[in-house]
């Protein structure tokens, strides 16, 4: 073992403890850090690898000195989920012994260390030496664990036999498939439950199998034959869709075949899926439930009410953000004076006018919440006016509900079976000007960036302009030759999901997905495009900037005085980090640690979140309010930027961290409240009655020519008396922002 491995965190402890930490805090403030990757180098061009952070914290001797206290702790857990996550170290002896302190603790962490899934892992032995030695512990975790062994064993092997018969497809062929299974058995489905969550849950679950899919056939499929010609596409086109929209005995009758393994392919990776998400992702991570092994089977005992209805209401709260968007989308297109406008031709008017509103809603909270400016630049290179991308989606939709959906869904009343709805849709395409309705769509890239010029018109740019229509369709395309590329060599970094570049490009031509196009949540996939695929873009940390400044600004306007970016006194042994907001009205000061990240959709990735990202921003809170609590006995300058120079007696210190996301709202970390940065901004404007649909818009059927009023007009406010530093602490602190009425 290398001398930095030895006796790196021994050291650490030891400084601790001389700068009068006591034990257990001691050792909270070394797991902490082991848990954030720290140290992570031992020079500036020598990084120190987990695998040695691994060794050095699981042998360090200051271990000998845990509690049943510190075990019991979640920072200390978390660490213990690391060391069943790894084979490198083993201390089977220590083990036992926190076996011994804390067992719940133990078994909390082989859960999160999704140990479940590595039966042959060195970790999982030393869990079954576990059992053995204390059964009624440990027994009927592992029992649980064994029988999630055999049933995700069972489920892959399904999936890969499923996959067998369609070895030989291309990603076209997949999609074409795909496409057609749409037609058969979601747009019906659809049209049948409405937009309700029962429809929405259903397509979103396919999107993810359809995404799965193609991940398995572009992980093995040669990339070089993703350059398609026009020959190529036409070839299987003829062979694998045109059999169902005109039938006829020349075809080979392959199709036949081919299709029905498709669909119990796509069973299978639904099965799979739910098997993931609501099995192995809900034993690994939600502490509101536990499984139970009665028999053979497994059954869910919920154990934590309150934790299960907090996860529902994050998915109430994101529905209720989405009606107070659209309402200010519709009172800022009053404002612009384009309500009394005829948009586009007229009988496409209506549609023109619910996508700009639309786009106006995904705009105002890309800018307002997370700090976007109006141009971005794509992955080519090409600068994108946001608005112009965000509408170009949006018309992409309302092209393709008006062009496909509507239609199929008429043909399928008059005619009772899919592919004669199908059929019919192809041949008005075909009567139509040549226009393509098939199941999937495809155009030359150039013939693409010329069809959607129109939507770059302006005033400046009468006739439009390609370099925009260009920038526009790379921000929402997705090369399926680099995407296999990095699949295949196992390249870290973001894969886009089918809905966040729904644009497909194979060679030089583009595909789209006619029911993904009409379904899809633009406002998610453009906010994950950004923040999630494009979290390492060069504008990233200008957006982070902005998103502060911002937020400091809508402060002052309310009478607070704010200190931004602020750097407290720090040694070579400490450093509390620099604060991005201190806020100070009427004796109380806001002390935020800002978060900026983009919306999950899985339990995990709100765990990891909540594990990494909002932990560890729970110590950084607890150590800036700290340093502020020092720094203004003694730093009248600050004092006097926070207008309190006169007198800070009484003064009452409250540590949050803001973030974009709505996961584990509400929640405390390191004691500090973790609060949405939507709910600050609403409640320091004053608008929360936005959150209940004052006019009745989504109320089914909606009440017609809804509008919002403005603010004052017509909604009381979160303030009686005006707004205050105590009344926004309490308008914050008790959710009378989700809690007010209209």
């Amino acid at each position: 073992m290398s001398e930095v491995q030895s006796g790196m965190y021994d050291a650490r402890f030891k400084r601790c403890r001389e700068a009068g930490l006591s034990v257990d805090d001691a050792i909270t403030e070394i797991t902490d850090q082991y848990l954030d990757g720290k140290p992570a180098r031992r020079s500036k061009k020598n990084p120190i690898k987990a695998s040695e952070r691994d060794t050095a914290f699981w042998t360090s001797d200051f271990l000998a000195q845990l509690t049943p206290d510190i075990c019991a702790s979640n920072s200390f857990v978390l660490a213990l989920a690391r060391y069943f996550a790894q084979d490198v170290v083993s201390n089977r002896s220590l083990l036992l012994r926190i076996a011994a302190l804390v067992p719940s603790a133990v078994r909390r962490a082989i859960r999160y260390s999704r140990l479940v899934m590595r039966p042959d892992s060195k970790s999982w032995r030393e869990v079954e030496a576990l059992a053995d030695s204390d059964p009624d512990q440990f027994g009927a975790l592992v029992a649980i664990c064994r029988r999630f062994h055999i049933a995700h064993q069972d489920r892959l092997s399904l999936l890969e036999e499923s996959r067998s018969p369609l070895a030989r497809l291309t990603p076209l062929e997949l999609l074409s498939y795909s496409s057609l299974y749409a037609f058969e058995y979601l747009i019906p489905t659809e049209k049948v439950l409405g937009q309700g969550a029962g429809s929405d849950n259903e397509m979103e679950d396919h999107w993810y199998a359809f995404n799965d899919i193609l991940k398995w056939k572009l992980e093995s499929f040669d990339c070089s034959a993703l350059n398609l010609s026009v020959s190529d596409i036409g070839r299987s086109l003829q062979q694998h869709m045109s059999p169902f929209l005109f039938p006829s005995p020349e075809h080979s009758g392959q199709h036949l075949v081919i299709y029905p393994s498709f669909v119990k392919l796509v069973a299978a990776q639904l099965e799979y899926n739910s098997f993931m998400s609501q099995s192995i992702d809900a034993f690994c991570y939600d502490d509101s439930i536990r499984f139970k092994l009665v028999g053979n089977d497994l059954t869910i005992v919920e154990v934590d009410v309150e934790e299960r209805q907090r996860w529902k209401r994050g998915g109430e709260k994101l529905a209720r953000l989405h009606q107070y968007w659209y309402y200010r989308a519709v009172a800022e297109f009053s404002r612009s004076g384009m309500e009394g406008k005829v948009i586009g031709l007229p009988e496409n008017h209506e549609r023109n006018q619910a996508a700009v509103i639309k786009t106006l809603r995904i705009q105002l909270q890309l800018t307002e919440v997370f700090g976007l400016s109006d141009h971005l630049l794509t992955d080519s290179g090409l600068r994108v006016d946001l608005y112009q991308a965000l509408l170009s989606m949006e018309l992409m939709t309302a092209f393709y509900n008006a062009a496909f959906i509507e239609p199929f869904n008429r043909y399928l009343d008059e005619t009772g079976h899919w592919c004669k709805a199908l059929c019919l849709l192809a041949i008005e395409g075909l009567q139509d000007g040549m226009q393509n309705r098939f199941p999937i769509t495809f155009s030359d890239r150039k013939e693409k960036i010329e069809a959607i010029r129109g939507w770059t018109v302006n005033e400046a740019l009468p006739k439009g302009s390609l370099k925009a229509a260009e920038a526009i369709l790379d921000f929402w395309t997705s090369d399926l030759k680099e995407r296999a590329a990095q699949l295949r060599d196992k390249r870290h970094g973001p894969i886009p999901e089918l809905h966040e570049r729904p644009v497909l490009k194979m060679g030089r031509f583009l595909f789209q997905l006619p029911w993904l196009m009409a379904f899809q949540n633009n406002s998610t996939a453009a906010l994950n495009n950004l923040r999630r695929i494009g979290g390492r873009r060069q504008e990233t940390r200008d957006e982070t900037q902005r998103i502060e400044t911002r937020l400091a600004e809508q402060f002052a306007a309310r009478g607070f005085r704010v200190v931004a970016n602020y750097q407290p006194p720090k040694t070579d042994d400490y450093d509390p980090g620099e604060i991005d907001l201190i806020c100070q009205r009427d004796g109380h000061l806001l002390v935020l640690e800002i978060k900026s990240t983009f919306l999950r959709s899985s339990q995990f990735d709100a765990w990891l979140h909540k594990t990494q990202t909002l932990r560890k921003a729970g110590t950084q809170v607890k150590r800036k309010v700290e340093a502020v609590t020092e720094v203004l006995k003694t730093d009248m300058t600050l004092a006097t930027s926070l207008g309190l120079e006169n007198d800070a007696d009484g003064l009452k210190i409250h540590g949050w961290i803001v973030d974009t996301s709505i996961e584990h709202d509400h929640e405390r970390f390191s004691g500090f409240l973790k609060v949405s940065l939507e709910e600050v901004l609403i409640a320091l404007w004053d608008d929360a009655y936005y959150l209940n649909d004052p006019a009745g818009m989504f109320l089914n059927p909606p009440v017609l020519e809804a509008k919002p009023a403005e603010a004052g007009q017509e909604f009381g406010s979160l303030y009686q008396n005006g707004i205050s530093g105590r009344d926004f602490v309490s308008v914050i602190e008790q959710e009378t922002v989700w809690n007010a009425t209209s």
